[in-house]
């Protein structure tokens, strides 16, 4: 954005020691939108106080957050909720620059070799084999449990750089695999895990009435790729003496999984310094809410 007389003069009162002439530049500055930016950097280039510099930062930081929740509520009211499109939203969060272009490029290298190794005579644990064996095999998808040390974990396209993810960003980008594959594969709501089903093919969630679990041919471990078994999951509700209701089985809307993401990586954000990122998150979350 070129400048003008009154971005020159917001710029020149960013030092001032007074918070309310503080915020009352920022908020003007931020009207200006993500196009001021260029400008916000290069006057960061040029500046030596430490504590100019950390404002300035903050200032582009809140411009990118507020074209995130921009693009956010967009992804919401879009009747079809591209997951993939959803989780790179995410990953804007921690890294607003993001080139999308090498992250679509690696999937599709994913999805054709697992379709190489397809074909119609295969059964569904025979087509969950042949994911499993692409992705955490031959690519070397490596796994854990969600710890909140690392918010890298919860970012998709840095999963695909280091190949190490966690249950939940390892299960997005086997539904991503799945959904491109045409394969009956949901993530479903078993309490404190991140478990991905094989549905039988004719499984409608909007007109079946009866138990979804009916309709389960069965369950993958998205940190490993893994599959188990129908009496795995119940040995699982008996040891957490928690009874396996109906809801624990219904597929997650795209909707709802991207909101298990953010809420997740809201809680690496817990330090004093770090609050206002975990509450943007808590508010991105709540977005989302329907």
């Amino acid at each position: 954005m070129q400048e003008n007389r009154e971005i020159n003069a917001l710029f020149t009162l960013l030092d001032d020691p007074d918070e309310e002439v503080f915020s009352t530049v920022s908020q003007k500055i931020v009207e200006y939108g993500k196009n001021i930016i260029p400008n916000l950097e290069n006057l960061w280039e040029n500046t030596v106080g430490e504590d100019v510099q950390t404002r300035i930062e903050m200032l582009i930081h809140r411009l990118h957050y507020s074209d995130l929740l921009r693009d956010v509520r967009a992804w919401k009211d879009n009747p079809y909720h591209d997951l993939l499109f959803g989780a790179l939203l995410i990953s804007r969060f921690q890294y607003p620059d993001l080139q999308t272009a090498p992250v679509l490029q690696e999937i599709e290298k994913i999805r054709r070799n697992v379709w190489l190794e397809l074909n119609s005579f295969l059964t569904p644990l025979e087509q969950a084999n042949v994911i499993s064996s692409i992705v955490y095999n031959y690519y070397n998808l490596k796994g854990s449990e969600v710890a909140y040390i690392n918010p890298d974990d919860f970012f998709i396209h840095r999963v695909l750089q280091s190949k190490k993810g966690n249950t939940i960003t390892n299960g997005i980008l086997y539904l991503i695999l799945a959904e491109l594959l045409e394969m009956p594969v949901r993530a479903i709501n078993i309490p404190k895990q991140f478990v991905l089903a094989f549905f039988h093919p004719d499984y409608d969630p909007a007109t079946f009435d009866g138990h979804p679990q009916s309709k389960i041919s069965f369950y993958v471990d998205a940190t490993t790729g893994h599959p188990f078994t129908h009496r795995d999951i119940e040995s699982y509700f008996k040891r957490i003496s928690v009874p396996p209701t109906i809801s624990y089985f219904k597929p997650l809307s795209h909707l709802r999984i991207i909101q298990v993401l953010i809420e997740e990586l809201a809680k690496c954000f817990e330090t004093p310094e770090l609050l206002y990122k975990k509450n943007e998150l808590l508010r991105l979350s709540d977005l989302l809410d329907v």
